[in-house]
């Protein structure tokens, strides 16, 4: 595996390969980011992996300072996970000062995180865009456990005409559920407990819509039940809405794909999670 820092080199590399598969980080990996990885090498003959703590997606209050970062573990499980190349560029090769240009992708990314996060989804489709342009790929793989993100980054490919195909891979948990996730590291042993929380709220709701439930705040008043019961919780949603657009209808239609959205605080730990099923017909 060969680690590189600027956007030429990167280009110089990849000019002569073939099929390229991409999956970008924003390192401290774990088993979820070398599924995506072991994905892409289904799908490229060439894996790019790339590494960038992304400020533009961060707001004021935000942890862009204290995100983990460990530069030299994560090369040793890229490299472990058959990538090619690792590009961790810096932020002056991504952002030059002469930098002015920002995306923002109507509509898909007004709500949920949008709303709670307002300058964030502006961000990832600025970066996405930029990594895009840089690596020029065949394929991007996308974990689901940022499932708004993946629908935002399929707007962005759609729009702007990317010629490439977005490749979703499932969530993956730890043994007792948690979604696998950088943040869990800040979690206390009380707290991670507790997070589970989450994936029970989501079974909960899942299985109420398996027998039968259409109604979209009977769903979402499930899930705040379930989350509720960890005192100290803070719920910034846990919302049901259309898997395709995220449209929040008061009743769901038979065979219609939702998913089904949280996102909480633990402390000072911002936790999301998600699961897509569909409506009984």
């Amino acid at each position: 595996m060969e680690v590189i820092s600027t956007i030429a080199a990167l280009r110089a590399r990849l000019k002569e390969e073939g099929s390229i598969a991409f999956v970008p980080t924003m390192g401290n990996l774990h088993e979820g980011h070398l599924n995506l990885m072991r994905q892409a090498r289904e799908h490229g003959r060439c894996v790019v992996a790339s590494i960038f703590v992304n400020p533009l997606q961060f707001g004021p209050n935000e942890d862009f300072n204290r995100y983990p970062r460990n530069f030299e573990r994560d090369c040793k499980i890229a490299e472990s996970a058959g990538c090619d190349y690792l590009f961790h560029p810096s932020v002056d090769e991504m952002y030059p000062n002469d930098y002015n240009t920002e995306i923002m992708i109507k509509g898909i990314s007004n709500k949920f995180e949008g709303a709670f996060r307002p300058v964030h989804f502006n961000g990832v489709a600025t970066i996405v865009a930029k990594l895009f342009n840089a690596t020029k790929p065949n394929y991007a793989v996308f974990g689901q456990k940022d499932y708004q993100q993946t629908l935002v980054v399929k707007q962005l490919t759609k729009d702007l005409l990317f010629d490439l195909k977005i490749i979703i891979a499932p969530t993956l948990r730890e043994f007792d559920g948690l979604a696998m996730s950088s943040r869990n590291i800040y979690l206390s042993d009380k707290e991670r407990d507790d997070a589970l929380v989450l994936f029970k709220a989501l079974n909960t709701a899942t299985e109420a819509i398996l027998n039968g439930e259409r109604k979209r705040v009977t769903i979402n008043a499930i899930m705040h039940n379930d989350l509720r019961k960890i005192p100290y919780i803070k719920i910034d949603y846990a919302s049901s809405a259309d898997a395709n657009t995220l449209e929040e209808q008061d009743t769901f239609s038979p065979n219609q794909k939702i998913v089904l959205l949280i996102a909480v605080y633990l402390g000072k730990t911002r936790l999301i999670d998600n699961s897509i099923v569909t409506i009984v017909g």
